[in-house]
């Protein structure tokens, strides 16, 4: 194997191939067998699926350890770090709400922000004291498509590495779509579920009949009726039927839940892919001129940000979740498809070595007159986005009060 170089970059983005692949297989830090929890989805439930896998011949069961949003999100907070710390050329926008007077600090980056670049967050900001999407630079991006992609690979190349939909835009669920070029997932195979068991001995043996609890008309809970929230003439009980246990004193009764309990997988498989075909589809003219040189450096950069965005996420670790810590059982690289039958041609690329790669792309696409943000460009929240933040504190602040988590 040898290191991928820019040229080698250029050459495959050029010609036919298919895709960059990195597939590598894991297991928990606990070694072969320790159970480990995937995410839960809606109603506490696993995304559990049968899946043809090589070496067998019928499906097999398998669980989602970390889906393809989750992944780009890793990828995308990984480019954060490295750009945080410095030299590291990558355009950010943020919004920065920490002298707004809220309860709680904020400040959202677009490497965070849900919808990237086009979020609402964003939206709804000032630049210069003119509305973002209305703004000279915001304006950019009400013409951006597949074959317009200057303005968005100037303020926020990546996404057209993670997908954008720019729903939120003045033109609403007709505003421009990128699909994703760069796509990643770690699935766990041969999984087989498992049990959790709960309880809890309370050392200062709080009994149920210490209760009831009622919520206090000045916050938190009370024993005294009398300082008890009144609703309809009557004071009102934390919870239910006012137990200890609903402020969470008092012994938890030992029990077994058979639906999130975990798994034992044989292995754990990440797959990344990079899309060279959806990268080559991609345009870049500027004032209407169109130039495959430049097209081609646009290219080019925005791989080696998906190859860079990849590998800094994979040498972060894989501590996905609490009882979820994966590790590779051997080196990572990736694999070049390119022409049908013949064996993929294999590379390393180290953080080093994938940092000095996109460097150097980077360097070249704005050598070739391709537009580059080189500062953070900050936005400053508009007084309605900053209310609408302070009251939604606010409101979470009551919530936990009432129901006496502070």
């Amino acid at each position: 194997m040898t290191t991928l170089t820019l040229s080698a970059l250029q050459h495959a983005v050029a010609g036919s191939a298919a895709a960059f692949r990195s597939v590598t297989i894991l297991q928990p830090v606990g070694g072969a067998g320790d159970k480990i929890f995937p995410p839960t989805y809606s109603g506490g439930t696993y995304a559990t699926e049968k899946r043809r896998v090589p070496d067998h011949d019928e499906p097999v069961d398998c669980i989602l350890l970390d889906s393809v949003q989750s992944q780009a999100n890793r990828m995308e907070l990984a480019l954060l770090d490295a750009w945080e710390q410095g030299d590291f050329p990558l355009p950010v926008v943020s919004v920065d709400f920490r002298d707004q007077g809220l309860p709680k600090s904020l400040r959202v980056t677009s490497l965070e922000a849900p919808h990237r670049i086009v979020d609402a967050l964003l939206r709804d900001c000032l630049l210069d004291g003119v509305a973002f999407r209305k703004s000279a630079r915001g304006q950019m991006l009400d013409h951006m498509d597949s074959r317009n992609a200057a303005s968005l690979f100037e303020l926020c190349p990546t996404a057209l590495l993670f997908g954008l939909w720019d729903s939120t835009g003045p033109r609403g669920g007709l505003g421009a779509k990128f699909a994703r070029a760069l796509v990643s997932e770690i699935v766990g195979i041969n999984a087989v579920s498992g049990v959790k068991t709960s309880s809890r001995i309370d050392p200062a043996q709080i009994m149920l009949g210490a209760g009831p609890v009622y919520l206090s008309r000045g916050g938190g809970w009370t024993l005294i009726e009398s300082e008890a929230k009144i609703e309809k003439g009557k004071p009102v009980k934390v919870g239910k039927d006012g137990k200890p246990s609903e402020v969470n004193h008092g012994n938890v009764t030992p029990s077994i839940d058979t639906r999130a309990g975990g798994f034992t997988v044989a292995s754990a498989q990440r797959t990344t892919t990079l899309s060279l075909p959806a990268l080559r589809r991609l345009r870049f003219p500027l004032d209407g001129e169109a130039s495959p040189v430049r097209d081609q450096a646009a290219r080019v950069a925005l791989a080696a940000l998906g190859l860079c965005a990849a590998t800094l996420s994979r040498d972060l670790g894989g501590d996905l979740r609490s009882r979820c810590h994966l590790i590779a059982e051997s080196p990572s690289h990736w694999e070049l498809l390119d022409r049908p039958g013949e064996a993929p041609k294999t590379f390393t690329l180290d953080a080093e070595q994938a940092i000095t790669l996109y460097k150097e792309a980077v360097t070249a696409a704005r050598e070739a007159g391709l537009p580059w943000l080189t500062a953070e460009l900050k936005l400053t929240p508009s007084p309605q986005l900053v209310a609408l933040v302070r009251k939604s504190q606010e409101l979470a602040a009551s919530v936990a009060v009432a129901s006496g988590e502070e």
